[in-house]
């Protein structure tokens, strides 16, 4: 307040012996508040600059953690306040595809129950579909996960959601694994997961089929999270 009021022509002796500071403490307490103030100017630079140069797809937990890399020490808070105040927002996916049409089929007991830890390969897949939107139309995309490796164990790519491209997913992965016994398979309640040609493809490899609630993102999070960040 004081330096305000200085700025606007007020007299420094006068404010300091109304406010009853010494003018060492003044200028004590001036030159600390200069110095935060270059020093969030420094942070507010880099910040700018890790935010564009990943072109906007950072937002304030990855952005943290670059700064934490480069040798900053800064609490998350503060960057969440500085990217909030300079309206810096990373890119948010986009609208998920949603295959569910109601109860065409059997609905599979939700097996893995969000427990997407295996402590080996070929024990828990997971497999969805989701829409890409480009500017001469829609692509989708349904590949399968292996829960253990994160691999990606095949995928087919279609300018339609149609069962045939489930097939095709189904028939790549079992040339490549054809023994996949007590395999546990996950999905959501999507109409291509309930037909009769999938649930008999998989049972004839002996493969547990495992099913989301509906309508329930949490339960199938892990291709969720996949799906995020390939798009981003």
């Amino acid at each position: 307040m004081v330096k305000e009021l200085k700025e606007k022509g007020y007299k420094l002796k006068y404010l300091l012996k109304a406010m009853d500071i010494a003018r060492s403490t003044y200028y004590f307490e001036i030159n600390k508040v200069d110095k935060v103030s270059t020093r969030n100017n420094d942070i507010t630079d880099k910040i700018f600059e890790i935010f564009n140069y990943h072109k906007g797809r950072y937002g304030v937990r990855r952005v943290y953690r670059e700064l934490k890399n480069q040798g900053y020490t800064i609490n998350h808070k503060r960057v969440q306040r500085i990217m909030h105040e300079l309206k810096l927002f990373g890119k948010r996916p986009k609208e998920k595809y949603h295959s569910y049409k109601g109860k065409v089929g059997k609905i599979a007991d939700n097996l893995i129950d969000r427990n997407f830890k295996a402590d080996r390969p070929l024990q828990k897949w997971t497999t969805d579909v989701s829409e890409f939107k480009f500017s001469w139309g829609k692509c989708y995309l349904s590949p399968i996960l292996d829960m253990c490796t994160n691999e990606i164990i095949s995928y087919d790519l279609s300018l339609s959601p149609n069962l045939i491209q489930i097939t095709n997913m189904l028939d790549s992965a079992f040339k490549k694994f054809p023994k996949l016994n007590n395999l546990i398979l996950h999905s959501d309640q999507g109409w291509q997961y309930q037909h009769k040609i999938y649930v008999s493809k998989i049972k004839e490899h002996k493969i547990n089929q495992s099913m989301s609630r509906k309508g329930n993102f949490y339960d199938n999070s892990i291709m969720e999270t996949f799906f995020a960040r390939l798009k981003n």
